[in-house]
C-alpha cells in the first residue's frame, strides 16, 4: 500500500514517514519533501519515477497524473473502478499527507507578484480534494498535529470511518481557507478590497457555554492566532457576552498605548475610565464614574495587577478582569473568589490587541463590509480651533481621552472627562441632547462635579442647545467633528460661554 507525502511545512514529516514505513507503507514523495526523507534514510520513491512522467515547468506539474489521482480516486468497492485501475496499472494510494504552499506568508513577506503567483499551490489542493472526496478508502492528513494520533490509530487498527470523516472535513476546510486567502488577496490588490465576492475565514478557538442568551449556541472564531497565542484564560470560562465586552474594553484601553489606563465595560459600553500616575489610582478613579453599572462588569488594566490592587478590586464585584499579567500573590487572592474570571492578554507590562483593517456587520441575509474606523493622531493634533479661547495643556489631554472614548462607543455619544477621568457618558441615544442630558444626570447622581471638565462628541452638534447645556454644567472645552449647517451658531454659543471649541473634521459614528 502506498502513502503520498508532499508538504510545504515539513515539521514532523520525518517521524511520520518513518512510522508509516514501519507499518508497511511504501512512500511516494516530491521535491523538498522527498529530499528530506531520503536524507533521513527513508526509502521514498520519487513521484516522477513512479508515474514515468518528469516534473514539468519548474515543478508546476508534479502529481497531476492518472497514476496518482486514479490511485486516490478509484472506488475500491466498485468492481468496474477496480477493473479499470487494474487495466491501467493504477495502484491504490491509501494515505495522502499534504499541506499547501505558504501563500499567505508569501504575501506578507513580499509584494513581488511573480513570487506570489508561484506560491499558489495547484497540485496540493487537487490531491487534498481528491483524497477527501474518497475518504472512505483514503485517509487524508493536512495538519501536522494529526501525525501522532494518526500513527496511533493505524497501529491500533482504529482508523475508523468516523476518524476518516473528521480528517475529510478538516481537509476541505484547509483548501477552502486557502482559496479564500487567494481570492481576498487578489481583490485587495486589484479591486481595493471590494471584489464581487467576499470570503471570511476564521478558526474556532473556543466554544462558549451559550450565545448571548442560554437558548443560543455560541463559539469564538478567530481570523488569526491572536486569541490562541495572546489571550489566556487563567480562571473561569468566558461567555459569549464576556468576549464582546472584553473586545470593547481592550479597544479603548489599548488606544492609550503605555498609559496605565483602566476601562470598565458593562453590556458593551464604558461606565468607567481613568489614567492616573499608576494603575491602582487609575482603577480607584475609573470606578467612581458609575460603580452601580460597573457591578458585574468587565475591566481592562493596561498594567499588571499586583496584590494591593487585587485587594482593592475585592471590595466590589467585577466578573472579568483582563491585564498583561497577575502577580502570584494577586492570583491567590482571586482564587478564593468563585465567580470572577481572569484573563491575560499582554506583552511585557502592557495589553495588546489586534487592529483589524476591515470591519463588517451582520444584517439579515448578508453583511455590510467596510474599512475599519480608526482615530488618527492628526485628528487631535491638527484639530481646528474654532473659538476665540484655546484649551489649556491639561484640557487638551482630557479632550484626547474624551474624543477616543466617544469614537469607540455607540452613537449618539457624548463623553465628559476631567483630570484624565471619565466622569459622565451618554451613549446609544437617539438624540445627542438626550445623550448629554443623561450623562449629566448620571454624574449628578454619582455626586461628580462637571465643572472644569471637557466634552467630546463623535459627531457634530446640530444645534447650540448642547453647547448651552455644557456651559451650565461648567464645561471648559469641547471637541467634535463639526460639519453642521448650524456650526456658526455652535461657535457663537461657545464664544458666549468662553468655551474652547475644536473641530476635527472626522465623524466617528458607531451603530
Amino acid at each position: 500500500m502506498y502513502a503520498l507525502l508532499s508538504v510545504s511545512d515539513k515539521e514532523g514529516i520525518v517521524p511520520f514517514a518513518k512510522g508509516l514505513q514501519d507499518l508497511g507503507y511504501k512512500i511516494l514523495s516530491t521535491g523538498g519533501t522527498l529530499k528530506i526523507l531520503k536524507q533521513q534514510g527513508i526509502n521514498a520513491l520519487d513521484v516522477s519515477a513512479y508515474t514515468g512522467s518528469p516534473e514539468l515547468f519548474d515543478g508546476r506539474v508534479k502529481t497531476l497524473h492518472p497514476k496518482i489521482h486514479g490511485g486516490i480516486l478509484y472506488r475500491r468497492d466498485h468492481a468496474l473502478d477496480s477493473q479499470q485501475a487494474k487495466d491501467q496499472g493504477i495502484k491504490p494510494i491509501s494515505l495522502v499527507c499534504v499541506n499547501l504552499y505558504p501563500f499567505k506568508a508569501t504575501t506578507q513577506a513580499t509584494q513581488d507578484f511573480n513570487t506570489i503567483i508561484e506560491n499558489i499551490d495547484i497540485g496540493g489542493p487537487s490531491l487534498i480534494r481528491a483524497s477527501a472526496k474518497n475518504f472512505q478508502h483514503v485517509l487524508i492528513i493536512t495538519d501536522k498535529n494529526d501525525y501522532t494520533p494518526t500513527l496511533q490509530r493505524l497501529q491500533d487498527q482504529t482508523d475508523t470511518l468516523d476518524f476518516r470523516q473528521a480528517m475529510m472535513i478538516k481537509a476541505f476546510e484547509h483548501t477552502a481557507q486557502y482559496d479564500c486567502y487567494i481570492a481576498n488577496y487578489m481583490n485587495e490588490r486589484f479591486c481595493d478590497g471590494f471584489g464581487e465576492q467576499l470570503f471570511l475565514t476564521a478558526k474556532r478557538t473556543t466554544q462558549t457555554r451559550y450565545g448571548e442568551n442560554p437558548h443560543q449556541k455560541g463559539a469564538l472564531y478567530a481570523f488569526n492566532d491572536f486569541y490562541q497565542n495572546k489571550l489566556k484564560i487563567l480562571k473561569g470560562q468566558a461567555s459569549f457576552n464576556n468576549f464582546t465586552d472584553i473586545n470593547a474594553a481592550l479597544k479603548i484601553t489599548t488606544s492609550f498605548q503605555d498609559a496605565p489606563a483602566v476601562c470598565i465595560i458593562k453590556h458593551g459600553n464604558p461606565c468607567g475610565f481613568a489614567i492616573k500616575d499608576n494603575i491602582f489610582d487609575s482603577y480607584i478613579h475609573a470606578l467612581k464614574c458609575d460603580p452601580v453599572s460597573a457591578y458585574g462588569g468587565v475591566a481592562a488594566f493596561n498594567a499588571p495587577i499586583d496584590v494591593s490592587l487585587a485587594q482593592e478590586i475585592q471590595k466590589t464585584y467585577l466578573e472579568v478582569l483582563i491585564a498583561p499579567f497577575f502577580t502570584p500573590q494577586a492570583l491567590e487572592i482571586f482564587e478564593r473568589k468563585k465567580r470572577i474570571k481572569l484573563f491575560t492578554c499582554g506583552e511585557k507590562d502592557r495589553l495588546v490587541f489586534p487592529k483589524d483593517t476591515m470591519d463588517f456587520k451582520h444584517i439579515e441575509g448578508g453583511v455590510l463590509y467596510q474599512e475599519a474606523d480608526t482615530i488618527t493622531p492628526d485628528e487631535l493634533t491638527q484639530a481646528k480651533l474654532m473659538s476665540t479661547i484655546a484649551a489649556s495643556k491639561s484640557e487638551l489631554a482630557d479632550l484626547e481621552i474624551a474624543y477616543k472614548i466617544a469614537a469607540l462607543t455607540k452613537s449618539n455619544c457624548v463623553v465628559y472627562v476631567k483630570d484624565s477621568v471619565l466622569i459622565a457618558i451618554g451613549m446609544g441615544m437617539t438624540s445627542r441632547v438626550d445623550a448629554a442630558r443623561s450623562a449629566l444626570q448620571k454624574a449628578s447622581d454619582m455626586g461628580l462635579s462637571t465643572t472644569g471638565a471637557v466634552l467630546a462628541s463623535e459627531a457634530f452638534f446640530p444645534f447650540r442647545d448642547s453647547i448651552d447645556m455644557a456651559a451650565q454644567a461648567g464645561i471648559k472645552a469641547i471637541i467634535e467633528p463639526g460639519g453642521s449647517i448650524r456650526d456658526d451658531e455652535v461657535i457663537t454659543s461657545a464664544n458666549e460661554h468662553h468655551i474652547a471649541l475644536y473641530f476635527t473634521g472626522v465623524r466617528h459614528f458607531l451603530h
